[in-house]
């Protein structure tokens, strides 16, 4: 596939238009196409959670612009919340022709935790445990010998001494290697079915086997360089990196910043079928992991006067089992996206991530972060008040001339055009 990000007027475009224009580049069959708007089938939702009684849908939307390791790809984004994907595009495009993004992946390492309770000499078990270090491994490999054959399973383990208030528990890691999968199930596996060994290696008894979500070891970076000029210029740009060290400083403005990044990169972890609360529950985490949450991303000027982006965020997701493979759609948005590896799609929900919060930023730093978010959040307040087709457009641009986004004056507005009547301000005539 060579799809070009750069689409000159991309969202102008019917839906229609886009589905058809996607359909050409990513070369979706007809059943794909039909996919995309028909979403999961009551049978295939019936075997993904219990007790269904239906589906609730979330639009699902391209970002354009972007140019992700030198590839350019449009980004599946599934998301309620207007203006986030026109922002990462937006920013998307400011890095585009200084090389666009760059994202490295330090592996696909999870981690397995076993706590062991009541244990007498917790130093001396630890220690017996890393005697049996290989039995260990070479039990949980047993069970997943195609993960094992793929290259991945149990690569080491660490043995934690974790001091609460009662007592000291003896905590192992299972070092795993889950390759394209995201690894929760095959980690799950091997924590439980190793317990037993673990109990008469330690003489403990073991509770909690489980993978933990704070993914350390699977690790995503992102690098962009982003055009002062493209941005508005070097005031702005000056209080971005303001706004972030603000961030950086402060947890609650950390809080909101950080918000920002996961517009961004839950939406792709969510249009490919990928554990959204994993991958938060991780980011935020490792927010905090100095002992103080502060911001993902860094802002900063290079010797050029442009500005340049970094984001650090554990990412464990996967392009194989659960969601990726049961929902169609989201297989869809992996073929859209070209991705081959879990490695790749981490890179891309990154460089996502990287993009939005700049994208908050600069709203932040220029006008103000309501002037385009509430412009698109006034498309679903028309519909509310019963536009339909072209009023809708209509309504939207009457609203952001008055600067008047109540949904009782966006009411009026409508009423008053569906009407034929004229517009004042505050009042129908």
């Amino acid at each position: 596939m060579n799809t070009h990000s750069r689409v000159k007027g991309f969202y102008k475009l019917s839906v229609a238009e886009r589905v058809k224009w996607i359909a050409a580049n990513a070369c979706l069959t007809e059943e794909e196409v039909q996919k995309l708007s028909g979403g999961l089938s009551m049978d295939v939702a019936d075997s993904m959670v219990e007790n269904v009684i239906g589906q609730i849908g979330t639009p699902l939307g391209l970002a354009a612009n972007f140019k992700v390791n030198g590839k350019d790809v449009f980004i599946p984004m599934a998301t309620e919340e207007p203006s986030v994907i026109a922002a990462a595009s937006n920013a998307a495009k400011a890095a585009y022709d200084l090389g666009g993004i760059y994202t490295f992946s330090t592996g696909t390492i999870m981690r397995g935790q076993i706590q062991v309770l009541d244990i007498c000499d917790p130093y001396a078990a630890r220690a017996r445990v890393y005697e049996h270090k290989e039995e260990i491994m070479e039990q949980c490999n047993l069970k997943d010998p195609t993960l094992v054959a793929l290259g991945g399973g149990v690569k080491d383990i660490e043995v934690h001494l974790v001091n609460t208030v009662r007592e000291t528990m003896l905590v192992i890691h299972l070092i795993v290697d889950t390759k394209d999968a995201m690894g929760a199930n095959a980690v799950n596996t091997m924590a439980e079915c190793v317990s037993p060994l673990i109990e008469k290696v330690t003489g403990g008894r073991v509770v909690l086997r489980i993978i933990s979500n704070l993914a350390d070891k699977r690790l995503v970076r992102a690098r962009g360089v982003f055009s002062s000029e493209l941005l508005g210029g070097g005031e702005i740009v000056k209080n971005i990196i303001s706004a972030f060290e603000f961030a950086d400083a402060d947890p609650y403005r950390a809080a909101t910043h950080n918000k920002g990044v996961m517009n961004g990169m839950t939406a792709v972890v969510l249009a490919t079928g990928n554990d959204t609360r994993a991958v938060e529950a991780g980011a935020h985490a490792y927010a905090s992991r100095t002992g103080k949450y502060r911001s993902l991303t860094t802002w900063e000027l290079n010797k050029d006067g442009n500005l340049v982006g970094t984001l650090e965020v554990p990412m464990a997701v996967g392009i194989i089992g659960g969601a990726t493979k049961t929902n169609p759609v989201a297989k869809i948005a992996l073929k859209i996206m070209d991705v081959k590896t879990a490695e790749e799609l981490a890179g891309m929900i990154a460089a996502v991530g990287l993009a939005e919060n700049l994208a908050s930023l600069r709203a932040l730093s220029a006008e103000g972060i309501q002037t385009g978010h509430m412009r698109l959040h006034a498309k679903n307040l028309a519909i509310m008040a019963g536009a339909k087709g072209d009023l809708i457009e209509q309504v939207v641009q009457r609203a952001t001339e008055e600067k008047d986004f109540r949904y009782s004056r966006i009411l009026e507005i409508t009423n008053s055009l569906k009407r034929g009547e004229d517009v004042v301000d505050g009042a129908s005539e």
